[in-house]
């Protein structure tokens, strides 16, 4: 079963605030980031002009930018207080961020957001239930969690020993921008996910295996040379509607 790599026995996983500065610099450019996952959430978040909307685990604020720029007024938060930092940078001084934790009671009120973005955030989280509480508890009804994850089958595939239905940690060695790192996730399998989205109260609206970014080819012909169609397994993206 896939565990922390004893090479990484010092590291702290999931520590952004050592590695976060070199992980959003690599992010700024990446394939996976720049070019399949944040072009995937824009464009099945729409448009969205004059929409309050909450980007859950912000980071360093690329989809924050992006949601303000197309019209939205957008709220972040990050667990991390680098991230939140370098966001403020992006973002400049009067960006509504704070740092702020999804597995606990969030500072906002009932029902003020049309739109919640999680990207990449959820498979940090061994229980989902109540980060997705708070989630619907700040939508309005009928507002959108929007969400990307770690797709199960992705798991399966790098470690074909493991057991695809148990919920189980994992952790992966990086490098961001030269700088070494530890993420650990939790891995579910698909019917979890949609189990704990429909128990939070949420209809499920759109599941999505989309393509990369037109352009990505030719910036990453290496990468991507297995993948004729443009179809490219990484993520598993959600719209789910608050009811």
């Amino acid at each position: 079963m896939p565990v922390l790599p004893e090479s990484s026995a010092g590291a702290v996983a999931n520590d952004y605030d050592t590695f976060g500065e070199a992980y959003a610099a690599e992010n700024e450019t990446s394939l996976i980031n720049a070019y399949y996952a944040r072009p995937a959430i824009l464009d099945l978040a729409g448009d969205v002009a004059g929409r309050q909307i909450l980007d859950a685990g912000c980071g360093s604020g690329p989809l924050f930018e992006a949601l303000r720029d197309r019209g939205a007024t957008v709220t972040g938060f990050d667990s991390s207080t680098k991230m939140v930092e370098l966001a403020r940078q992006r973002l400049g001084a009067d960006a509504a961020l704070q740092v702020a934790d999804i597995g606990s009671p969030l500072p906002f009120s009932d029902g003020v957001f049309d739109d919640v973005i999680a990207c990449l955030v959820l498979h940090y989280l061994e229980d989902w239930t109540a980060p997705l509480a708070e989630l619907r508890r700040v939508l309005r009804p009928g507002g959108r969690l929007i969400v990307a994850v770690n797709h199960p089958v992705v798991y399966k595939l790098f470690y074909p020993k493991a057991d695809y239905f148990a919920v189980v940690q994992y952790s992966e060695e990086y490098t961001f921008s030269g700088q070494n790192a530890v993420l650990t996730y939790w891995h579910r399998p698909l019917h979890a996910m949609t189990d704990a989205f429909t128990a939070a109260g949420f209809r499920i609206a759109v599941v999505s295996e989309p393509p990369f970014e037109p352009g990505a080819r030719e910036l990453f012909p290496d990468e991507l040379a297995n993948f004729p169609s443009g179809a490219f397994l990484s993520f598993l993206f959600f719209v789910l509607e608050a009811v």
